[in-house]
């Protein structure tokens, strides 16, 4: 294999990568507070070969001296894109759409060997019995949605009506007239490229985030006490994805060509190869 081949060979397994990232966002292009991610490209280290060992004989040049041969490009990062998503009016009294587009609700996430707090966009909430007298606020995929102090909201099974005043309280009032008002549990991302997403249209912490020199109160903040002010939030809505299905099949296309021009390449190189082999 030759350097043209392993130059080709390097790019397109970025590219299948940066295909894969479009693909998933074109699948959440309806999906509630779904928020896209982009790729960014970086040039793999190049070889410098000094081909001119006296530099005022290439005087007037406008390129660098010497030939830089480059051994392909990589996946340099794949950025969130928070920008909010349009709004859409629902008039179910426990769907709540974020206007402020680093905010994010909080939900438990448990299973056998772990419980983490995950945060999503998705604010379609519903009631779940515990089966004591009780009830408890929910995300669409059964997990609980927390509070401001990361406890389960929990009321009375005889609820009937829920109203969001302002700084996310949510008041949750029965038939009777008993009423309770509970803080919902919002954070503000500071740095969405140590977050990642998980399933069911959930972000949490890259797993690799202490080695990365950072700490989890640095990437986001907890809105507790008067900090709540901040919040911003909309009831009887919910938030679209971001996705622009027309932008996403465009880098798609541009995908498609950049693969198909590295696929040539490796072509045009075994072709060589088999003329010079062929030579006798």
């Amino acid at each position: 294999m030759n350097r043209t081949m392993i130059t080709a060979t390097n790019t397109l397994s970025q590219l299948q990568k940066q295909m894969d990232m479009i693909g998933h966002n074109l699948s959440n292009a309806d999906t509630t507070g779904y928020k896209r991610k982009e790729a960014a490209f970086s040039e793999l280290l190049v070889q410098q070969v000094n081909n001119q060992r006296v530099d005022r004989f290439e005087t007037g040049r406008l390129t660098p001296f010497g030939v830089r041969e480059g051994t392909g490009a990589k996946l340099a990062q794949s950025q969130l894109i928070l920008t909010q998503g349009s709004l859409k009016s629902t008039g179910r009294p426990l769907d709540f759409a974020l206007t402020n587009d680093r905010q994010f609700f909080k939900v438990l996430v448990q299973d056998e060997n772990s419980s983490d707090v995950r945060y999503t966009r998705d604010g379609a909430f519903f009631v779940s019995p515990t089966g004591n007298g009780e009830s408890i606020l929910v995300n669409g995929s059964g997990f609980p949605v927390l509070d401001e102090n990361d406890n389960y909201i929990t009321f009375s099974s005889d609820a009937s009506t829920f109203e969001m005043g302002d700084n996310g309280v949510l008041t949750i009032s029965e038939e009777n007239g008993a009423s309770q008002q509970v803080n919902l549990g919002i954070i503000s991302v500071e740095k969405p490229q140590f977050l990642q997403q998980y399933g069911s249209n959930l972000l949490g912490f890259a797993d690799n985030l202490q080695e990365l020199g950072v700490t989890e109160d640095e990437v986001v903040t907890n809105f507790a006490g008067a900090d709540r002010t901040g919040i911003s939030m909309v009831q009887n809505s919910l938030e679209s994805s971001n996705v622009d299905i027309g932008k996403e099949m465009t880098d798609m296309l541009n995908v498609q060509r950049s693969y198909q021009f590295q696929t040539r390449s490796i072509s045009l190189a075994d072709q060589m190869m088999g003329l010079v082999n062929g030579i006798r």
